[in-house]
């Protein structure tokens, strides 16, 4: 009986934190419209299109939008969009980027 609850709690505990992960895909459906559908459009007040970018770069941006701590003259619609993303949303969406 014993195997059967820690079984069946595995696979439960294992779908839901497979299903409750960010998807980076998902995420990008918002940064569409400014971005372009592939990343390499230029914003306005941007200085480069954010296709091509490592996701490690990205994700240091995502945090410094959040915190203020970076962006230019047009920050502030990234702050509010920044402002919503979890840790973990940033990385997905960041490592969606890179490969875009």
């Amino acid at each position: 009986m014993k195997k059967t609850l820690l079984a069946s709690a595995f696979i439960v505990t294992t779908f839901v934190i497979a299903f409750a992960a960010s998807d980076g895909a998902a995420l990008y459906n918002k940064c569409k419209a400014c971005h372009g559908a592939d990343g390499s459009k230029v914003p306005a007040g941007a200085k480069a299109a954010i296709k091509g970018q490592s996701a490690a770069d990205l994700e240091k941006k995502l945090a410094g939008y959040k915190d203020g701590s970076f962006g230019g003259e047009k920050k502030a619609i990234m702050q509010r969009t920044a402002s919503a993303l979890s840790p973990e949303d940033m990385k997905a969406l960041a490592d969606y980027i890179s490969k875009l």
